[in-house]
């Protein structure tokens, strides 16, 4: 036979059998009313765990209505708007069955059949159980008002917006097994790993990812960029000069501040305060025992550490306000705040304890810096001023440079340039 009859033949078959992949039917849609029959206990545990995997938060634009989607989400690839999920029959997912609801949440596939963008972490949620995914099914369909909605078009540029060819990306790139309890670790942290890996999907945003958005495997919470920030690596690679013990990660999740690390700004705030704080003491210290373990932490007394006691002491240094600007910017603007004394107090970082200062780039510092914290970022009720208006960029770079410095890191390159990127990239809300 001739060869290029054969490579023809060989493509239309390879072409045949990846259509068969690609295709999945349409399930049936049903009538709302058939959604009737979940008891108060699925729709109480559904509620919560909606809450904990942040649904509201991505599918709500700002000022819009509850889980009426139209939340804008800026990618590499172009701009993404969530879908609605009110139990609207047209223009939500009120004719979607349980099965159909199942289906997209480990598939990433839609009732109709069309193939949900990886913006949608259905390999994470892939690893909640049956009985999880419906509890979330019934509190949206029996709580939720439905709203109809048309969802606005995604800004995803051809090919890149043709469906079917997701199909080919999850063959290549997607993680579709199920959770597996790993018998040498402890209950406590099989149910954290459960709840990090699954539901909250931590290693959406904290795990690094290739050219084409699939998530870095081999570098899981290693940190990444999200929505103009920087997720900080949640393993031992972790830059802060203390350790992040299991009391710390559980002290930072339920709070919004650790003590001896950072605040929850960003879009780490809506996690802790409008997500995670919706789940029990036991669940958020089972997740800060599984984030220790892969910190590394163990269990350490950290008081007499040598970084945290150099860091009360560089506090009594008296630089040459004259001399050195960013010490004057940051002596009139940011000290009286930032000062613990000898003993360290909650709500008043050493910010030469936290990540941000020892991360390679400075995103995180110059976010603080422009926007502050509001009172639902970090700890409820604790403010801190913005500066966006306040300071010029190189006012910024200059306090940015000096902080640098003191935290005993090498100079941060282009900081003024740096900081005007930072300064015109879109403010994200939350």
């Amino acid at each position: 036979m001739h060869k290029g009859i054969i490579i023809s033949l060989a493509l239309i078959t390879g072409v045949g059998l990846f259509g068969i992949y690609a295709w999945h039917s349409p399930i049936e849609p049903i009538n709302p009313q058939q959604n009737s029959a979940f008891t108060p206990q699925e729709i109480a545990l559904g509620k919560t765990l909606a809450s904990a995997g942040y649904c509201g938060t991505c599918h709500t634009a700002p000022d819009g209505q509850q889980y009426a989607g139209n939340y804008q989400m800026h990618t590499e690839f172009g701009t993404i708007y969530t879908s609605n999920i009110t139990p609207d029959e047209k223009t939500g997912i009120g004719s979607w069955s349980l099965k159909a609801f199942e289906r997209a949440m480990r598939s990433g596939v839609s009732r109709d059949g069309h193939h949900l963008l990886p913006a949608f972490p259905y390999e994470h949620f892939n690893k909640m159980s049956a009985e999880d995914i419906k509890a979330i099914y019934a509190y949206i369909m029996t709580s939720i008002p439905a709203v109809n909605q048309v969802k606005e078009e995604n800004g995803i540029p051809f090919p890149l917006n043709i469906r079917w060819l997701q199909a080919g990306w999850k063959l290549l790139f997607a993680d579709t097994s199920e959770f597996a309890k790993q018998s040498d670790k402890s209950e406590d942290w099989n149910r954290g790993a459960y709840l990090s890996e699954g539901l909250a999907h931590c290693g959406a945003c904290h795990t690094p990812r290739n050219a084409v958005g699939a998530e870095d495997y081999d570098n899981m919470y290693a940190g990444a960029a999200i929505d103009g920030w920087y997720a900080p690596s949640l393993t031992a690679s972790n830059p802060a000069p203390l350790p992040w013990r299991a009391e710390d990660f559980y002290e930072y999740l339920s709070t919004g501040n650790s003590t001896y690390h950072d605040s929850a700004g960003g879009p780490m705030a809506p996690v802790v305060h409008a997500g995670l704080s919706a789940l029990s003491s036991d669940d958020l210290m089972a997740i800060s025992l599984y984030f220790a373990d892969k910190a590394g932490s163990g269990e350490q007394n950290i008081e007499n550490n040598e970084a945290l006691l150099s860091a009360i002491n560089a506090q009594q240094a008296l630089p040459d306000l004259r001399l050195d600007k960013g010490a004057n910017l940051y002596a009139a603007a940011c000290q009286s705040c930032h000062y613990s004394g000898q003993d360290m107090v909650k709500g008043r970082p050493l910010l030469a304890l936290g990540s941000s200062l020892h991360l390679d780039e400075p995103t995180n510092l110059i976010n603080v810096i422009l926007d502050g914290f509001r009172a639902d970022q970090g700890i409820h009720g604790v403010v801190m001023p913005a500066f966006r208006q306040a300071f010029t960029d190189e006012d910024i770079a200059t306090i940015a440079a000096y902080l640098r410095q003191s935290a005993g890191e090498k100079a941060w390159p282009n900081l003024i340039s740096k900081v005007g990127e930072v300064r015109r990239q879109p403010q994200f809300a939350h």
